[in-house]
């Protein structure tokens, strides 16, 4: 199984990314795909999660209303887009796959994870 992730890069305050995450070797059916991101000295943090079947959205309070999950299942591909950026957003983002449905933002619940793809706001 592989996560790639794209998307990443520096951008000012106020503007916007799209990450991406393809999946191989997996096929999802049930449970969640994920966005988690990790800034220096700061804790692993869930940021959107999303149910593989029924595309139920979950996400923490520090991003609703800036970030969206979304998914395209035929592709494999699950997607974050980032609006309204602050400099707090700075981070290390990874994609994870596969935890069970009622964990979507709980980084040790899931199987699989990506490298990550760094973004920075300044």
């Amino acid at each position: 199984v592989q996560l790639v992730e794209s998307g990443g890069g520096s951008v000012q305050a106020g503007g916007s990314l799209r990450l991406s995450c393809v999946a191989s070797g997996y096929t999802a059916s049930t449970g969640c795909m994920g966005w988690f991101r990790q800034a220096p000295g700061k804790l692993h943090e869930g940021v959107a999660g999303i149910l593989y079947a029924g595309g139920s959205t979950y996400y923490a309070d520090s991003v609703k209303g800036r970030f969206t999950i979304s998914q395209d299942n035929a592709e494999n591909t699950v997607f974050l887009q980032m609006n309204s950026l602050k400099p707090e957003d700075t981070a290390m983002y990874y994609c994870a796959a596969n935890a069970p449905r009622w964990q979507c933002l709980v980084s040790g619940a899931y199987h699989y994870w990506g490298q990550g793809t760094q973004v920075t706001v300044s």
